[in-house]
C-alpha cells in the first residue's frame, strides 16, 4: 500500500541536551562556549530552559501529534566531577522518562559519552 506507514509507526522528534536545556555550567562546551576566540556565535546560556519545562514540552509534542521523543542526557550533569555521580541528575532524566509516558509518548534516550583522556 503505497502512502500509508505500517501501523504502530514511531512519529517522533528530538532534541539534543545541551541544545535545549540551559545552565549546564559542567559542560565542556559551557567553557568553550565562553572562551574570546570560539567557534561559537553565541553561548547557550539558558537555552529554552527545557531542563525545567520538560513537562509541558512533552505535552505540547503530543498535541502536535508525535508519540516518541528522542533526548539525551548530558553526562556533564550525571558526573560534574570526575568520579562523583549526581543523584539529582539521574533523578531528574527518570522524571523526563515518566513524562513521556505518561503522556503516552515512548521515549528514546541517548548519551554523549564522556570524552576519553
Amino acid at each position: 500500500m503505497a502512502g500509508r506507514f505500517p501501523d504502530g509507526f514511531l512519529w517522533g522528534t528530538a532534541t539534543a541536551a545541551h541544545q535545549v536545556e540551559g545552565g549546564n555550567t559542567a559542560s565542556d562546551l559551557w567553557l568553550l562556549e565562553r572562551m574570546a576566540d570560539s567557534l561559537f556565535a553565541e553561548p547557550s546560556g539558558d537555552a529554552c530552559d527545557h531542563y525545567h519545562r520538560y513537562a509541558s514540552d512533552i505535552a505540547l509534542l503530543k498535541a502536535l501529534g508525535f508519540n516518541t521523543y528522542r533526548f539525551s542526557v548530558e553526562w556533564a550533569r550525571i558526573e560534574p566531577e570526575e568520579g562523583f555521580f549526581s543523584k539529582a541528575a539521574l533523578d531528574h532524566y527518570r522524571r523526563m522518562i515518566a513524562a513521556c509516558w505518561a503522556e503516552g509518548v515512548a521515549p528514546m534516550v541517548t548519551c554523549r559519552s564522556k570524552p576519553r583522556p
